[in-house]
């Protein structure tokens, strides 16, 4: 159901749903922080916390159960290195992980129990969110 919907129209929505959980706030430092190494400035958008939980949130129903790991390739990209050729860099981990803390606090998600496959999953909460947000979507 996910798959079929534009990504750019549900991480909108689901920001603006996010933003009425308590749980889920930008820390007092995201104000001036870049989101990894590859990029050269922090992000002009205000919401961008949210957007980025958002993301996160999608990407965990694709392709669950996934860690911070993972997750920081995701959102990596290519550092501009000057004359020298340009090289993958990782995301920053310390917001990924720090959102990922503010969505199980809200019973989003939760880490999986299984020992073989490390990472989080969603929770029931999790997936009745989700798709309350693809109904109005589609609407």
């Amino acid at each position: 159901m996910l798959k079929k919907i534009d990504p750019k129209k549900f991480i909108e929505v689901c920001s603006d749903e996010l933003k009425k959980i308590k749980e889920i706030k930008p820390t007092e430092w995201s104000l001036f922080v870049k989101t990894g190494v590859h990029k050269e400035r922090p992000p002009v958008d205000k919401d961008w916390w949210y957007i980025r939980a958002a993301s996160i949130l999608r990407k965990i129903y694709l392709k669950a159960p996934i860690g911070v790991s993972h997750l920081r390739k995701e959102y990596g990209g290519r550092k501009n290195r000057g004359h020298k050729p340009e090289r993958f860099r990782k995301a920053s981990g310390n917001i990924i992980r720090k959102i990922l803390q503010q969505l199980e606090a809200a019973k989003l998600i939760e880490k999986s129990k299984d020992p073989k496959k490390k990472g989080r999953i969603l929770t029931e909460k999790g997936i009745d969110f989700i798709r309350k947000i693809c109904k109005e979507v589609e609407k």
